[in-house]
C-alpha cells in the first residue's frame, strides 16, 4: 500500500516517492543540548522514529539514512556553561548523551547520522562564501547576512505575508541590515564566547545555517523528507530554504516537509517561567518509556497534544490490556516470520495514522483471545510483529506488570497469593478478603482468572 505523507509546503497529502528508492533520506531537527529535554521535545523525536522504522520496513534497513542533528554552539549552551563554570563542550557533550540516553528510553532507534554543529564549521563557511558569490548575502558591521530580497520563494512553506513573518521571526531589526527581515549567517563572537576562524573575523554561525550546512555535508541536496517541529516551520525551516536553495542553484530544498503538532501541559503552553516543564530525565523514572511512548503518539502527530495525568493513566491502561493478551496466550508460540496485518499498516500508511493503528492493535489482541486452533499462533505473530513496528510489546509481558520490581517483593506476592487461594480453597473467606486487602497495601492488584490469579503493580494513588 502507498506511503502518503501530508506535505507542509504542498499544504495536502501525497503519495511519497523518493528520489532514489535505494537511497532514501531523512533529516530531522534534533536537540540544542544545554539542559534536559523537556516531553514537548521528545514528541518529533518519537514521531519520526515511527516513519523512520515505517521507511526500513518498505525500503530496508540500509536503504534508509536518517540523520537528526545536534545544535552543539549556541547562547543557550554558553550560558549554562558560564553558569557552570564549565566549558562549553563539556556541556554539549554532557546532556548530548542525556538526550540520546531519554530518547531510547522511549524506544526511539538510533539514527543513522546525527551530525554536530562544531563538527562542519568548513561547510558552513563554504556556503556563505557562495551565498556571497550568488548575491544572496552581504557583509556589514563584522556580520554576514541573507538577504531575503534575493529569494523569490521566501514565505511559501508557511505562507506568512512580509510583516507576519517579520513579526514572528522576532529577529534584530539593526542598522546594518537591508531589510530587517534578513537574517544572521555569521556573526562576530564576544569575549570569552566559543569561536572559529572565517574571512569575516573570529566568530560562529546562525543556527538556520548550522542545518543547511549538515544536510549538505552528510545526505546531500536535495533530501527526500526534512521534519520538526510546527515551531520550526517559520523561521527555521522558511530560512533554511532558502539559504540552501539560493546556495546551490536549487528549485528543490526537500522533497516533503513534515511537521508535528504542539504539545501543552495540562493546557498550558510549557514555560520556565510558568515552572511546568516536564522534563523526560523525571517522567521516565516514574513512568515506564513505553507509556509515554504510547501517550505521545496518542494523538495524530499533527494534532495539538495536552499532556495530563489522565493521558498517561490512559496509556498505561492500553498498554496493559495488550500485555494482558500476551501474558494470557505465553503458552501459545508466535507463528515464525509473521508480517504486520494489513489493517495496521493501512493506517501507518495513511500519513502515520498512529491512532488507527492502536485500535488494529486492540482488535489483534482480541481475535489473539477468542480465535481457537490453530489461529492462534498467527494472530500471536501479526500483534507482535505489528506492535514492535510502532515500538511496543518489547517487554517480557510477565516483567511488565511486575514493573520492575525486585526478587524479594516478586517472593512476598507470591507467597501471599498462593495464601489466598489456599483460604478460598477453604472458603475462608475473611482471610481472603484480608490477604488481598494486604495485597493493595503493596499497590498489587489481583487478577482472578480460569487460569488462577495473575497480577500487576498499579501506579500508587
Amino acid at each position: 500500500m502507498p506511503l502518503q505523507l501530508h506535505d507542509t509546503l504542498a499544504r495536502a497529502k501525497r503519495p511519497f516517492q523518493p528520489a532514489d528508492p535505494s537511497r532514501v533520506t531523512l533529516y530531522v531537527c534534533g536537540p540544542t543540548v544545554y539542559s534536559y529535554a523537556h516531553i514537548g521535545n521528545a514528541r518529533p523525536a518519537v514521531v519520526f522514529d515511527v516513519l523512520f522504522r515505517l521507511l526500513r520496513r518498505e525500503y530496508g534497513q540500509g536503504a534508509v539514512l536518517y540523520a537528526r542533528n545536534v545544535t552543539d554552539v549556541d547562547d543557550k549552551i554558553i550560558a549554562a556553561a558560564s553558569a557552570a563554570g564549565e566549558p562549553a563542550q563539556a556541556i554539549s557533550r554532557r546532556f548530548e548523551a542525556i538526550y540520546n540516553a531519554d530518547m531510547a528510553a522511549l524506544g526511539c532507534l538510533a539514527p543513522t547520522l546525527t551530525p554536530r554543529a562544531t563538527e562542519h564549521m568548513a561547510g558552513m563557511i563554504a556556503t556563505i562564501d557562495k551565498l556571497i558569490a550568488n548575491g544572496a548575502a552581504y557583509v556589514a558591521a563584522d556580520h554576514v547576512l541573507f538577504d531575503v530580497a534575493a529569494f523569490n520563494d521566501y514565505g511559501a512553506l508557511s505562507g506568512r505575508s512580509p510583516d507576519d513573518m517579520l513579526a514572528g521571526a522576532r529577529v534584530e531589526v539593526a542598522e546594518y541590515k537591508r531589510n530587517p527581515a534578513d537574517f544572521v549567517l555569521w556573526k562576530p563572537a564576544k569575549p570569552s564566547e566559543p569561536a572559529w576562524p572565517s574571512p569575516w573575523g573570529e566568530g560562529r554561525p546562525g543556527w538556520h545555517l548550522e542545518c543547511t550546512a549538515m544536510i549538505e555535508a552528510e545526505l546531500g541536496l536535495p533530501i527526500d523528507i526534512h521534519a520538526g517541529g510546527h515551531d520550526l516551520i517559520f523561521p527555521h525551516h522558511e530560512n533554511e530554504i532558502a539559504q540552501g536553495r539560493c546556495a546551490h542553484g536549487l528549485p528543490t530544498y526537500a522533497r516533503y516537509w513534515m511537521h508535528n503538532g504542539f504539545l501543552t501541559l495540562e493546557a498550558e503552553k510549557m514555560s520556565k517561567s510558568l515552572g511546568n516543564v516536564l522534563l523526560v530525565h523525571d517522567l521516565i523514572k516514574e513512568v515506564p518509556g513505553e507509556v509515554v511512548r504510547w501517550a505521545l503518539l496518542s494523538a495524530h502527530y499533527r494534532a495539538p497534544l495536552d499532556w495530563t495525568g489522565e493521558l498517561i493513566s490512559q496509556s498505561r491502561k492500553s498498554l496493559d490490556r495488550l500485555y494482558g493478551a500476551l501474558r494470557r496466550a505465553a503458552h501459545v508460540e508466535a507463528e515464525p516470520g509473521a508480517e504486520p496485518s494489513t489493517a495496521f499498516l493501512e493506517a501507518l500508511s495513511e500519513d502515520l495514522n498512529t491512532p488507527r493503528a492502536a485500535a488494529e492493535l486492540f482488535a489483534m489482541a482480541k481475535t489473539l483471545e477468542t480465535v481457537a486452533g490453530p489461529g492462534r499462533p498467527a494472530a500471536k505473530g501479526a500483534l507482535l510483529a505489528s506492535a514492535r513496528l510502532l515500538g511496543f510489546l518489547e517487554a517480557d509481558p510477565e516483567r511488565w506488570f511486575e514493573a520492575g520490581v525486585d526478587e524479594a517483593f516478586k517472593a512476598r506476592v507470591d507467597r501471599l497469593l498462593a495464601q489466598r487461594a489456599a483460604a478460598r480453597a477453604a472458603k475462608d473467606w475473611a482471610a481472603a478478603d484480608r490477604i488481598r486487602a494486604e495485597l493493595a497495601e503493596l499497590h498489587v492488584e489481583v487478577m482472578d482468572g480460569p487460569d488462577g490469579a495473575s497480577w500487576r503493580v498499579k501506579e500508587p494513588a
